[in-house]
């Protein structure tokens, strides 16, 4: 029987040679993963529960990143109790403040994702590691709580969606714009408890940076996974992370034959830089449909975009330049390592000499946490990956999405436009 890429990891991790979407099954999983506001959830139904130990300490990462340095006297509690939690049971991959990052870029770095890996996470953008060719999904708490202790879980096959796009990026195109505009022809909707696979030359000549951006949103069209097919670029990003051979990548890829749901063609000469209008990641347009809109604030960072090359491209924009009057720019590194490396490359010093605010690692403003909270009537333009109605603060915010490189030209121009306007 032909199957999706999707179908083959989740069969891979049952005692069936083969699934079919729809099929309810009950993996093993490879890693478990929670942070500071899941993490205590799930701590709490185990303890509740009365189980005393976890399935295996090696296979469950922690990492304290939302409210992280803690903000408050109640976030230093959760991050306590996850402190106390990742001690008492051995957690290998339990990161503190100063050796963390944004989960998200987190894991792939510290080579904790290999393709062909089932892993679940408390976090909704879990989906992310699909870019390594892993199915990867977010979970509740209990359900995460559960997998602690049994270290397996339970899901539904999912159908899968096929995005394939061909042909040269337009200049400053990255993965943020390819999935904004996807998102947008399909809607948040559209890909529900779905697998969205990519594929196609366009795909295949991204880089990691710019897949784990477009897998990492699969769950803003309502998806239960985002997932593109291992390839040289995934050899050679995890050539020095992980130390498991990796000749078995080529045996994961969708058959030829196997059924899709539903099949997308995209041209990639018809996708300019893109900006999602509040309220919804799906109100996507092109950046030459959009007004000129004065800003607020702008935030280069998060899990969708605080990696080192979105770093590289905002910094070539604005060096020499200073934000707008009137405008703030907040820069968030998504991990510790990716700050090193922008300090070495200069990239730090060009956002401090443009009057930027530069962030130790946190998820901060992407969630309305801390580090760049809106007030009632103000606007935003960030590179995260929500902008719901009150998602960065005062529900009468706006906040618009878009790639770095539209990020950073607006930041220095005080208005939503494209480096090439500038």
């Amino acid at each position: 029987m032909a199957q999706t890429i999707t179908e083959k990891i989740i069969a891979k991790h049952t005692e069936q040679a083969v699934v079919k979407a729809g099929d309810i099954v009950s993996p093993t999983v490879d890693l478990v993963l929670a942070n500071d506001i899941t993490a205590p959830l799930a701590i709490k139904e185990l303890e509740e529960a009365g189980i005393t130990g976890v399935f295996d300490a090696d296979k469950i990462a922690l990492v304290p990143d939302h409210f992280i340095p803690n903000k408050d006297i109640a976030s230093a509690e959760q991050a306590k109790l996850l402190r106390n939690f990742a001690k008492k049971h051995n957690i290998k991959n339990y990161f503190e403040v100063g050796r963390m990052g944004i989960e998200h870029a987190l894991l792939p770095e510290k080579g904790l994702v290999k393709p062909g890996d089932l892993i679940i996470g408390a976090d909704s953008h879990t989906c992310t590691y699909g870019a390594l060719g892993a199915f990867a999904t977010g979970m509740g708490s209990t359900d995460i709580a559960s997998a602690m202790a049994l270290g397996k879980t339970w899901l539904k096959v999912p159908e899968t969606m096929l995005f394939t796009i061909s042909g040269k990026l337009k200049p400053w195109v990255s993965g943020k714009d390819l999935i904004l505009y996807t998102i947008g022809q399909i809607g948040v909707d559209g890909a529900l408890y779905r697998a969205m696979e990519f594929t196609g030359d366009t795909i295949e000549s991204l880089s990691m940076d710019s897949r784990l951006s477009m897998c990492n949103m699969a769950i803003e069209a309502g998806a239960k996974n985002g997932i593109i097919a291992p390839d040289e670029v995934t050899r050679k990003y995890l050539a020095s992370r992980v130390d498991a051979p990796l000749d078995y990548m080529s045996l994961l890829a969708s058959d030829e034959d196997a059924e899709y749901a539903q099949s997308y063609d995209f041209k990639a000469e018809d996708i300019e830089l893109q900006v999602a209008l509040p309220s919804l990641p799906s109100n996507s347009v092109g950046i030459s449909k959009v007004e000129k809109t004065i800003i607020d604030q702008v935030v280069i960072g998060s899990c969708t975009n605080g990696r080192l090359e979105d770093l590289r491209v905002a910094a070539e924009i604005i060096k020499g330049k200073k934000v707008a009057k009137g405008c703030r720019l907040i820069v968030i590194p998504a991990t510790q390592s990716i700050y090193a490396k922008a300090l070495d490359e200069g990239l730090i010093k060009t956002f401090i000499e443009s009057e930027a605010v530069v962030s130790t690692p946190t998820c901060g403003p992407c969630l309305g946490g801390h580090m760049g909270i809106l007030g009632a009537g103000e606007k935003a333009l960030a590179t995260t990956n929500r902008n719901f109605k009150g998602r960065m603060g005062h529900v009468e915010s706006e906040v618009f999405l878009s790639g770095p490189a539209v990020a950073a030209a607006s930041a220095v121009s005080g208005y939503i436009t494209s480096p090439e306007a500038m």
